[in-house]
């Protein structure tokens, strides 16, 4: 399938302080759209001038959320080369999402292609200072104009970008985390692996509730027993005990991190001991009360790494390290984020060049 190309005649002013941007408020000239139906698949590949949406009040999205979505970056380099980090990964787990939300799955090497052609459309929307990168937000919406409960005939998949600085203005400064008792985001046989809406609007109540009480996310707790640790709403959890780095296994309820798996990767090279199993509450308090919890930390595609400086549970707060970011996580920051900016020579092929 072609992909047909639509240049604004209008163009948005583009930003002038990088220092600035901040995450997802700034929308570039244009966008990657196209349809599916039924019996047809994918159809109508195109970038065209960005725009508003528009969809009948019984559009199936609206009523039953029958959506996914996925995260991404791209970077210009000081030289102007321009590099996308591990898109195949999203495509792929957009194919896993669309098939546990029932909905179509979209050629992974075409899909790679549209991210590609969009980057290339709109490099001149790409910041090149330190921290900052053009964020992609590809989206699948269910779009059939009747209501009912069942899988549509009809959707939508879009690629919307937007030039962003550093999602937590605080930057590398550790955040404090609240262990959620009361609510539940996802359970096994559930859609917590999928990255759909669904999944964070669920989180919205108890992220609103730990932020009045100063606190920056809500760490979630399995929704069987409530025992043990999952994920905190937009990142992956990893914590450092006794020097090995422990991260909560996916079993089906914890959204399978791109970053996560690229951190895994990069610490067992840079030889540390990395342990993928369950972990429970009472074992990392155990761990953090008696200092053998050294550093916590988040990981995903907007933040990168988010050191953790504080645990809270029940009526327990217990500070973690020394109030600044871990040794293992800044390093695993640096070679990170200088292998997606090519800084750092990049041993494992993530990064692609956009031409």
């Amino acid at each position: 399938m072609d992909i047909k190309i639509t240049r604004a005649t209008e163009l948005k002013p583009k930003f002038t302080d990088e220092a600035s941007l901040g995450f997802g408020r700034i929308f570039t000239d244009h966008m990657f759209i196209m349809e599916y139906t039924e019996g047809k698949g994918w159809h109508d590949a195109r970038i065209e001038p960005y725009h508003r949406l528009a969809l009948d009040p019984s559009s199936t999205v609206l009523h039953y959320a029958q959506e996914i979505f996925e995260g991404l970056k791209a970077y210009k380099s000081e030289d102007g080369k321009i590099t996308m980090f591990r898109a195949i990964e999203n495509c792929r787990r957009l194919n896993n999402s669309a098939e546990r939300m029932c909905m179509p799955k979209i050629d992974e090497e075409f899909n790679l292609k549209a991210m590609e052609t969009l980057v290339s459309v709109e490099r001149d929307w790409i910041p090149t200072s330190a921290g900052t990168s053009l964020y992609l937000r590809p989206t699948m919406i269910a779009n059939d104009e009747a209501l009912g409960v069942h899988a549509a005939k009809n959707y939508i998949y879009y690629i919307i970008t937007s030039p962003s600085g550093a999602y937590y203005k605080e930057g590398l400064a550790p955040v404090k985390i609240k262990i959620e008792e009361k609510y539940i985001r996802a359970v096994r046989g559930g859609t917590g692996e999928a990255k759909t809406g669904g999944n964070y609007a669920c989180s919205i109540r108890a992220g609103e509730e730990a932020a009045k009480q100063g606190y920056a996310q809500v760490l979630w707790l399995d929704g069987e027993e409530r025992k043990y640790i999952e994920e905190v709403g937009a990142m992956n959890m990893m914590f450092v005990i006794d020097g090995t780095i422990v991260t909560p296994d996916l079993d089906g309820s914890i959204l399978p991190g791109i970053t996560r798996k690229s951190v895994i990767e990069l610490a067992r090279s840079l030889g540390y001991k990395v342990e993928e199993r369950r972990v429970s509450v009472e074992e990392l308090m155990t761990a953090a009360r008696s200092g053998r919890l050294s550093e916590a930390f988040g990981t995903g595609t907007a933040a990168v790494i988010s050191p953790v400086g504080l645990l809270a549970y029940k009526d327990e707060k217990i500070p973690i390290g020394d109030g600044g970011i871990g040794k293992i996580s800044q390093q695993l920051y640096d070679t990170l984020t200088g292998i997606q900016r090519g800084t750092v020579e990049d041993k494992f092929g993530w990064v692609t060049e956009v031409k």
